[in-house]
This record gives C-alpha cells, structure tokens and sequence, in this order.
C-alpha cells in the first residue's frame, strides 16, 4: 500500500472509531489501536503512541465546552489526576520494556473488561453533600452543578478507594494508550458516587492530562511516528466532532450494542494473536 493511500486509510479507519466512540461514550481510543495492530500490522507500541496523542485532542476540546457549561469539577479532577499521572507514566514506563505479545494480551482483557463495566446499571440519584466522606468535605470536594431548577449540590463518597481506581485507571492509559474512560466511571460514578454528567464531564478533563503525561515516555523511546500520529489524530477528532453532532438523532442503543459485540471480538482477537493462535 502507497503512503497517500495508507495514510487516507488510517485516517478513514480513525474518523469511524472516532464518530462511534463519540456517540457510545467510550472514546475512540480503545478501538484505533487494535485496528492499527489487527488491521494494518502497526507495532502495538506505535499504535498505543498515536492513540494517546488522538485521546489528548478529542479531550481538550470536550473538556473545555463542559468546563465553560460549569459541569466539571475542577477541584476532585485535580486531585484525582494525581493518581492517574503517576499512574500513566508507570504504565507508559512499563509499555517500553513488555513484549508485544503480553502487551496484546492486556489489551484484550482490558477491553472485555470495559465491556463488562459498561453494561452494568449506573447510581441514579447523587450523594447529598452532608452524606461525604470526612476526607472529601476536608479537601472541599463537594460542589454543585446546573440543574433544570438551579443548581444542584452533591457529596463525595469514599475518596482513598476512588483514588486507588484512578491509579489504575492512569496505568492502563500509559500501558495501553487509551483513555480508560470506563475505569474513571468505575471510580468516580460507582464509588465516589458523583453524579454521571458530573462524572463525563470531569473525566474528559482528566482524560487529556492522563495522555499528556504518558506520552513523553512514548516520545523519548521513539514510539510516536509522525506519520502514524497525524491522520490518526486528526481522523478521531473528526469522527469525535461529527458524533457530537449526531449524538441526538443517532440510535445510541442500537449502536452501543453492536459497538460492545465488536469490542468484544476485538478483544478476543488480541488476545489470541498475543498467545499465537490462529482464529482465522
């Protein structure tokens, strides 16, 4: 394959990831690294550098409309992006000396586990603040956001067991150049107990400045290909844009499952390539 074409390509390949993880909620960056690897033979580490740079566009620019709309919670995303720096820049550290062979097979696992968070039901109402963690109200974590009738105030729960989820969740970015979205839901909306719009928006913040952090360790070691980086970035921030765009007509349903089915599959696909079994 010629470079203009490989690079239309990847590009077209990264719009669609992109434009569907827009719209299911995950981010296209659990789908163009095993694309890359499964179907244009990228070395993996590669493949996770580009993906990393692709998560820090698409963050920057969700991240600055939910901020503007006073949904983040600009003090927990500080704190909590502690735990997944340190956390990114161990699993960045780690990606540069794995084989790929292991680091496909974490892949695949880390994606069938995302698979599972996501089908399980999210907290319905939030936390009342005087219902935090001592720890929470001492570091001021409780706030408020919009509400249809004004703002609504909120609670932090179990603030050390979130953090701890961060840290993990910063790992698996670094290690696997994705933004572990569902590891952050995991942490902030199932334990932490803040409200989901409050969980999506302070997430993508904190998203980009996990990437930020692990992609240094990617450039030093020479994984961030110019030519791999560029149409991959720009392809998933189009496909991001165009999502957002169709968020309210697209039926997110219908595509949140076929997107869940094909993840899976991927997933497995992954993991039998890093064992070395063939599926076909």
């Amino acid at each position: 394959m010629n470079e203009p074409i490989f690079d239309l390509a990847v590009a077209a390949a990264s719009f669609f990831a992109g434009l569907l993880g827009a719209l299911i909620g995950l981010g296209g960056g659990i789908i163009v690294t095993p694309v890359l690897v499964l179907g244009f033979g990228i070395d993996i580490r590669y493949a996770m550098g580009a993906s990393l740079c692709s998560v820090i566009a698409t963050s920057s620019g969700a991240a600055a409309a939910y901020l503007r709309d006073g949904i983040s919670n600009m003090r927990i995303g500080m704190f909590l992006c502690v735990a997944t720096t340190i956390g990114a820049v161990c699993g960045a550290m780690l990606a540069v000396v794995l084989e790929q062979s292991l680091l496909a097979v974490i892949f695949g696992a880390s994606l069938l586990a995302t698979v599972i968070l996501s089908l399980k039901k999210k907290s319905e109402s939030p936390l009342l603040p005087a219902e935090s963690d001592p720890l929470a109200k001492v570091l001021r974590l409780p706030d408020e956001m919009p509400g249809a009738s004004g703002p609504v105030a909120y609670g932090v729960a179990a603030v050390v067991p979130g953090f701890i989820v961060m840290w993990v969740a910063g790992v698996l970015s670094g290690l696997l150049g994705i933004g572990s979205g569902a590891f952050k839901v995991l942490a902030m909306d199932r334990i932490m107990r803040l409200p989901f719009r409050v969980t999506t928006a302070t997430s993508n913040f904190m998203i980009g400045v996990t990437a930020a952090a692990s992609v240094g360790i990617y450039l030093k070691r020479g994984y961030l290909d110019p030519a791999i980086v560029a149409p991959v970035a720009l392809g998933v921030l189009a496909g991001a844009f165009v999502g957002a765009k169709l968020l309210t007509v697209a039926p997110v349903k219908l595509l949140r499952s076929i997107f869940l089915v094909a993840v899976s599959v991927i997933a497995l696909q992954m993991i039998a390539r890093g064992l070395g079994i063939s599926i076909g």
